[in-house]
């Protein structure tokens, strides 16, 4: 008996979706920078994030690089991941990119910030042995407008969040962050 395998089914309609996102956060924004990662994962966390792909065409969501005047960017530690990392998380159903982010930020800094636009546009390859598809991965630029911070995290993720004019050898995608404050700031 063949056991039918629809995980190349939900990554071609995963893919589709990416297709859809990036060209839409193209047209309605001009991002600064573009990366493009690929990343191995297990076949249930394949399942996961192609499903999420399929609902809004993004594996982790969207994110905010919060900057202060003097250069210093907002991080929070994420516990799950062990590092340094943007504000930003899941999108919920009917959300669109920016506002994901803007409820992201406010849940893990609770830092007040006027966005400006997309800064990175990342595309993330996801692979699983012979499956693969992709996402989007838009990553916004808001300046801070408070700079105190306040976690309210529903999630538990994340510890603690902070300022930083350098920041932390073990921050997610550091040197991106940094090619992106050069070339802004």
């Amino acid at each position: 008996m063949t056991t039918f395998d629809d995980l190349w089914y939900t990554a071609t309609e995963a893919s589709q979706r990416a297709e859809q996102a990036y060209h839409q956060l193209s047209r309605q924004y001009e991002a600064s920078l573009e990366f493009e990662r690929r990343r191995g994962v297990s076949r249930s966390r394949f399942r996961t994030l192609s499903e999420r792909i399929r609902l809004s065409g993004a594996p982790y969501g969207a994110h905010t690089i919060v900057y202060r005047p003097d250069g210093e960017l907002l991080l929070v530690r994420h516990e799950g991941v062990d590092m340094w990392v943007l504000p930003g998380g899941e999108i919920q159903p009917g959300e669109e990119f920016r506002e994901a982010a803007r409820r992201e930020l406010d849940e893990e800094a609770g830092v007040e910030a006027t966005y400006e636009g997309l800064a990175i546009l990342n595309r993330i390859a996801i692979t699983c042995g012979e499956h693969e598809t992709w996402g989007v991965l838009p990553v916004f630029a808001a300046r801070a407008e408070t700079t105190e911070t306040a976690i309210d995290d529903p999630d538990g993720e994340i510890s603690r969040a902070g300022w930083f004019a350098d920041p932390p050898q073990d921050t997610r995608d550091r040197e991106e962050l940094l090619a992106w404050r050069e070339r802004a700031l």
